[in-house]
């Protein structure tokens, strides 16, 4: 057997593809993370259930025309039910969820808890039998649960609020997702998979919109020119240019590296609430924040086996 060259071209271009790659999921992370300030910004005036479905549905225009334009293959019979799930999970549930949740909450609250986004696709990829954690990485999965229960607690005088309840079954949307999107991808392609998970989530989407009731439209022509700036924001970045960047940027520098920087998200959605909707920075929410990404980090570098 001839033994493997590496050549210092190789070196350097892969060098080249980490640094990219690093970059591309930094600017997917930085989208993603105004996405809880801009829905606050938006469910002031709009109903959350019209938000999630219109942008669910204009994503799925710009998402139609890009597979038209690319001439995309239809996915084939396999690739079904981890693009229901993306769709079910990334395009209704956790809009629909945080969306809710984001009207009695503020968006530095929602974000604290969201910081637990990279360990609970963890555990559902675990679950569901795609990598074997050690019991290191359940142990710190606990404690960083622990911590935003913790917190949850702590912010609601003693009990979870009902928009706590409703945050966590947005992170395990998002968790299912990402998990199954992820997965995905690496046959598929990042841009194809939100884009199909996009187009197949459009037809429920658009008759969901026309069976609302008049009441939940009636303010729409009354809502400001910020909320429908934050609905345009969640619709064409957070829902479909911001996957473009993530999916790109693990693609190119590896899912664990990359997936770092996710660990930047909750000090960016803090800063982003607090620039966009002035919410005050309390030590409370940073000290949080901080011990949850500190358990993250950790649990990275816990043994996963694929």
């Amino acid at each position: 057997m001839r033994p493997t060259t590496i050549t210092p071209a190789a070196v350097t271009h892969a060098a080249s593809d980490d640094t990219r790659g690093m970059l591309l999921g930094l600017a997917g992370v930085a989208i993603f993370s105004l996405t809880l300030p801009f829905t606050r910004l938006a469910v002031r005036e709009l109903d959350p259930l019209f938000l999630t479905l219109g942008r669910a549905l204009g994503a799925a225009v710009l998402a139609g025309g890009w597979l038209r334009l690319r001439r995309a293959a239809l996915p084939g019979r396999a690739a079904l039910w981890p693009l229901t799930i993306v769709a079910l999970g990334c395009v209704l549930g956790f809009p629909l969820f945080s969306s809710i949740a984001m009207r009695s909450v503020p968006a530095s609250h929602g974000a604290v808890l969201a910081g637990l986004l990279p360990l609970a696709t963890a555990l559902y990829a675990a679950l569901r039998g795609y990598e074997r954690p050690s019991k290191g990485f359940w142990l710190v999965a606990l404690l960083g649960t622990s911590l935003v229960l913790v917190f949850a607690l702590s912010q609601g005088g003693g009990a979870l609020q009902r928009a706590d309840l409703l945050m966590f079954g947005a992170i395990v949307a998002a968790a299912a997702g990402y998990a199954e999107g992820g997965r995905l991808a690496r046959r598929l392609g990042g841009q194809e998979v939100i884009c199909w998970a996009l187009v197949l989530a459009a037809i429920p989407a658009a008759l969901l919109l026309l069976a609302l009731p008049g009441d939940r439209l009636g303010r729409l022509a009354a809502a400001s020119s910020a909320s429908w700036l934050a609905y345009g924001y969640v619709t064409v970045f957070s829902m479909f240019i911001g996957f473009f960047f993530w999916y790109r940027g693990l693609a190119l520098g590896g899912v664990a590296r990359v997936g770092q920087v996710q660990l930047l998200q909750p000090f960016l959605s803090l800063a982003g609430a607090a620039v966009l909707l002035g919410e005050t920075l309390t030590m409370a929410n940073v000290g949080f924040a901080l011990a949850v990404i500190a358990t993250v980090a950790l649990g990275r570098h816990m043994q996963v086996q694929q």
